[in-house]
């Protein structure tokens, strides 16, 4: 993905309001880092777009909020699949 990073930021925040995605599914999904996902998203979006700004930081909270449920339940489902092996 080559483009400006300013056009990069409004891109990416398009995208985590659409899928609702999060920073790394954002990264997988355009092939960069997580750091440039964030950086774009945190700091070059509000200054681009506020409005956009402001609608992706709500979902990255919603995202943080609810991470340590995906974690718990990816470690349920590792401890599941280690159970069924025996």
């Amino acid at each position: 993905m080559k483009l400006q990073p300013n056009e990069r930021a409004v891109i990416l925040g398009q995208y985590i309001i659409e899928h609702r995605a999060t920073v790394r599914a954002a990264a997988k999904r355009f092939g960069i880092s997580k750091s440039t996902v964030h950086k774009d998203v945190s700091e070059r979006l509000r200054r681009e777009d506020p409005p956009l700004y402001t609608q992706v930081k709500n979902i990255l909270e919603i995202n943080k909020q609810e991470r340590h449920i995906r974690g718990g339940m990816a470690t349920k489902r590792k401890y599941e699949e280690i159970s069924r092996r025996r």
